[in-house]
């Protein structure tokens, strides 16, 4: 009798282990993201890239484009991201579009969102050429419309997030306000952006004071002012999101190449002439302060917010930015931006990734 309860006992617990087994490993394959870090791995060389040729998509404009302007060198394009333990899905525009059928989805933030957003819009469009599209602006809203399948892919510019407002003192950046936010409600995918103008001075800064909580300051710590504007785009996310409506991202920070000593080329100023990523999975220059900060903020956050932490991986790419090849042409020196097609198509893989199961 005892050996027959034992029996039974010992045959109910291997059909729960093997139960519990096949469960983990349906789940690890429907859901790679679940048991792999998409942004730590290296650059590697594939033929079969770019995802789309850039003569194919007649909306990227003028600074991104460094082959029409001349850029004599495609080593650049040919480039896949692999990260360690797990291979990324390439991206299918067809099932994209698909997926989100009647959807919206909009970017916020400063040029380096424009960047992603117009990668998106050429990965989408080459893979059916013969869509039906339209292109608008609506103030300061780009709004890119796949007909056959309503869609619409926009661009709100914002490059703090945070507003800034015109007062009897001069232009105000507001750290505590975020009337700007009412463009974003009701948007089905949100994928914010900001840190590009936040070390901007002199003529290029779009302010003359810093207001917080009724305190008025000339200048400040620009970490700290970014810092502060985060934590009120946090309590907008918090307050104003409906999980169950919309997902949201948030893109990283995208870094510049202007000091060879960070990339271990000591003397070199600028990005011209770069035709390979760094070798390897770690940048010698470190990651940037920002990163921590919007770490750190994120963190704070109760709605859920994925980041695209693209940081590293572009900062393995010296190669990538449009140099003289931009919108400055040789009087011009452009290691900020990144050329499409280029390295905003994988910030894209990587959220198509995130998003397609």
């Amino acid at each position: 009798m005892g050996f027959q309860v034992g029996w039974n006992f010992f045959i109910v617990f291997i059909g729960i282990f093997v139960l519990l087994f096949h469960h983990s490993n349906a789940n690890a394959n429907a859901n790679p993201k679940q048991s792999c870090n998409f942004f730590e791995g290296s650059w590697v060389e594939d033929e079969t890239y770019p995802l789309y040729n850039s003569t194919q998509c007649p909306f990227i404009e003028h600074e991104f484009n460094c082959q029409r302007n001349g850029r004599p060198d495609q080593d650049y394009l040919k480039y896949r991201w692999q990260p360690i333990g797990c291979s990324l899905k390439r991206f299918d525009g067809p099932a994209f579009l698909q997926k989100f059928k009647g959807k919206s989805i909009m970017f916020v933030g400063d040029s380096l969102s424009r960047n992603q957003w117009q990668s998106l819009v050429c990965l989408l469009y080459t893979s059916l050429l013969k869509t039906k599209y339209n292109a608008t602006r609506v103030g300061d809203v780009s709004i890119f419309t796949f007909l056959d399948f309503e869609i619409d892919v926009m661009l709100d510019r914002s490059v703090y997030l945070v507003d800034v407002v015109r007062e009897e003192k001069g232009r105000i950046l507001k750290l505590d306000s975020i009337e700007g936010g009412k463009l974003w409600k009701g948007i089905d995918m949100l994928i914010f952006n900001t840190w590009h103008w936040w070390n901007r001075r002199g003529a290029a800064q779009p302010w003359d004071f810093i207001e917080i909580g009724g305190q008025y300051y000339k200048d400040m710590d620009r970490v700290v002012a970014f810092e502060g504007a985060l934590y009120t785009w946090a309590k907008w996310i918090d307050t104003n999101i409906n999980p169950a409506k919309t997902t949201v991202f948030f893109q990283g920070i995208s870094p510049s190449h202007y000091n060879g000593t960070d990339w271990d080329q000591p003397g070199v100023k600028t990005c011209l002439g770069q035709r390979q990523p760094v070798s390897g999975s770690t940048y010698p220059g470190g990651l940037p302060p920002a990163l921590t900060v919007l770490k750190k903020v994120l963190a704070t956050i109760k709605n859920p917010v994925t980041l695209l932490d693209v940081t590293n991986l572009c900062l393995l790419r010296k190669d990538g930015h449009p140099s003289i090849y931009g919108l400055g042409g040789r009087t011009g020196m452009d290691c900020s931006h990144w050329c499409l097609a280029g390295v905003p198509d994988i910030w894209n893989e990587i959220f198509y990734n995130f998003i397609i199961t």
